[in-house]
C-alpha cells in the first residue's frame, strides 16, 4: 500500500497546466513590456521637460548679461580711460566669460544628451580657429605667468564647425591653464598625419592618475585634481569636447603619466581633401557703413548696442517692440535689421515673416539675437527668414564682422537696397 500511495501522491504536469503555465509567463512578459514602454515615455517626458527648462534658464540668464557684456565693451571705448577703469573692465570681462561659458557648457551637454546639436560644418583653416580659441584665454595664462609655445602649420585644411572647434580647443587650453601652476609650460601643436590634422595640448600640470583617466570624458565627472583650483567647473567640458569632436568624425584622447606629471590630449580630424577660398576685407580698408534696424525691447540693451554700433560709424535706428519695428522695416530702406526674437507685440519670427509677406519692401539682411540657444530655435529663425542667428550675451565683435562683412554687402547689393 506504501508504494502505491507514493506512485499516486504526484503526477506529470498536463498539457492544460503547461498551457496555463505559459499563458501566466505570457502575461507576465506583456506586463513587463507594457512597464517598459510607460518608463520609456516618462524618461523621454522628463527629457524634454529639462530641456525646455534649460533652455528658459538660458534665456533669463543670459538677457541681462546681455546688457553688462555690452556696457562693458563701451567702458573700454571711452576717451582716455583711467587704468583703474580699465582695470575693472577686465575684471568685468573675465567673469562674463567664465559664466557664459559655465552656461554654455552645461546648454550644450544637454542638447548632446537630447540628440539635438547640429554642427555648421564648412572648410576652414585649422590654425585660425586654433589662434581663436587662444584668445578666449591668452588673458588667464598671462596672469599666471604660464609659457604658452605653438608650432602650427601654414596650412591645415579640415571640414568643421569653426565656433564649436574653437570651443574645443579653448575647454583644453582652459583645463590646461587650471590644472598648471604658475609659470608652467603649455604646448600646442598640429600637424598632419595619415590624413588626419593631430592637434596635441601638453602641459607640466597636476597630471591625472588611473581612476580619472578612465573617467575623464564622462559628464559631471570631476576628478581629485578639481582642487587644485578654487575656480573648478560644472564637470561637462571634456564631455562636449568628446561629443563635438565624434560628431567631426575625430577623436579625442588623454594621457598623463601620473599626478603631478602633466597631461596631453591629442585631437584627431579628418583633413579637407581640397582647399577652399574664404573672400576678405583687404588689410587696411575701411570697412563699409550700415543703415541699422535694432528692435529689441530691454531698454538698457538697445541703447548700448546701438551706440557701439554708432561709434563704428554705422547709422541706428532703435525700435522696442515688434509692431514698431515692422512699421520702420516697411516705411524705410535698411541694410541691416537686427531683431530680438522674444519682443511684445509682435515676436521676430513673426515680424520677419510679415515683413517678407509685404510687397514692394526692401528686405535687409537680417540677423536675429535672442536667449535661446537651443539648435531648433536656431533652425526656426533661419527658416523665418533670418540669416544670421546670435546667441546673447552677444560677441560683439563677431556681431561687427558680421555688419560689414562681404556676405552682407554682395545681399545689399542683390537685394537692389542702393544708396
Amino acid at each position: 500500500m506504501a508504494n502505491q500511495d507514493s506512485n499516486t501522491g504526484s503526477s506529470p504536469p498536463t498539457d492544460h497546466d503547461l498551457a496555463g503555465e505559459v499563458a501566466g509567463l505570457r502575461l507576465l512578459l506583456a506586463e513587463r513590456d507594457a512597464e517598459l514602454a510607460r518608463l520609456r515615455v516618462e524618461a523621454g517626458q522628463v527629457k524634454e521637460r529639462r530641456s525646455d527648462f534649460l533652455g528658459m534658464l538660458a534665456h533669463e540668464l543670459r538677457n541681462p548679461l546681455a546688457p553688462i557684456s555690452l556696457a562693458n565693451t563701451m567702458l573700454a571705448k571711452l576717451p582716455e580711460p583711467s587704468s583703474g577703469l580699465l582695470n575693472l573692465h577686465s575684471v568685468i570681462h573675465r567673469q562674463l566669460q567664465h559664466l557664459t561659458r559655465l552656461l554654455d557648457e552645461l546648454l550644450d551637454a544637454a542638447s548632446i544628451d537630447s540628440g539635438k546639436l547640429v554642427l555648421a560644418r564648412a572648410p576652414l583653416e585649422l590654425g585660425a580657429v586654433l589662434r581663436r580659441a587662444l584668445q578666449t584665454v591668452q588673458v588667464r595664462i598671462l596672469e599666471r605667468h604660464q609659457q604658452l609655445h605653438m608650432d602650427l602649420p601654414e596650412e591645415l585644411q579640415v571640414h568643421g564647425d569653426p565656433q564649436r572647434l574653437a570651443q574645443v580647443f579653448a575647454n583644453l587650453l582652459i583645463n590646461a591653464s587650471r590644472y598648471t601652476g604658475d609659470g608652467g609650460v603649455i604646448r600646442v601643436a598640429a600637424r598632419a598625419h595619415e590624413g588626419m590634422a593631430v592637434v596635441t595640448m601638453a602641459d607640466n600640470g597636476a597630471g591625472m592618475d588611473q581612476a580619472e583617466l578612465a573617467g575623464m570624458f564622462d559628464l559631471f565627472t570631476r576628478g581629485a585634481r578639481a582642487a587644485v583650483r578654487v575656480e573648478g567647473g560644472l564637470g561637462v567640458g571634456l564631455n562636449v569636447v568628446r561629443n563635438i569632436v565624434e560628431l567631426h568624425d575625430g577623436k579625442v584622447i588623454g594621457a598623463s603619466d601620473g599626478p603631478g606629471r602633466g597631461s596631453v590630449f591629442t585631437v584627431s580630424l579628418p583633413l579637407l581633401a581640397s582647399d577652399s577660398a574664404h573672400a576678405a576685407l583687404a588689410p587696411g580698408a575701411m570697412p563699409p557703413s550700415r543703415r541699422i534696424l535694432l528692435v529689441e525691447d530691454n531698454l538698457d540693451a538697445n541703447d548700448t548696442l546701438g551706440q557701439l554700433l554708432l561709434g563704428e560709424g554705422h547709422s541706428v535706428t532703435a525700435a522696442y517692440d515688434g509692431i514698431a519695428g515692422l512699421a520702420l522695416a516697411r516705411t524705410q530702406v535698411f541694410d541691416v535689421l537686427i531683431c530680438d526674437i522674444n519682443l511684445p507685440g509682435l515676436n521676430g519670427y513673426e515680424l520677419i515673416t510679415q515683413l517678407r509677406r509685404t510687397a514692394g519692401a526692401h528686405i535687409p539682411f537680417a540677423i536675429a539675437i535672442s536667449g535661446y540657444g537651443r539648435p531648433e530655435e536656431s533652425t526656426r529663425a533661419i527658416g523665418a527668414g533670418f540669416g544670421q542667428y546670435v546667441v546673447k550675451p552677444i560677441d560683439i565683435d563677431a556681431l561687427l564682422a558680421l555688419v560689414a562683412s562681404e556676405a552682407v554687402t554682395r545681399f545689399i547689393a542683390a537685394a537692389g537696397n542702393t544708396r
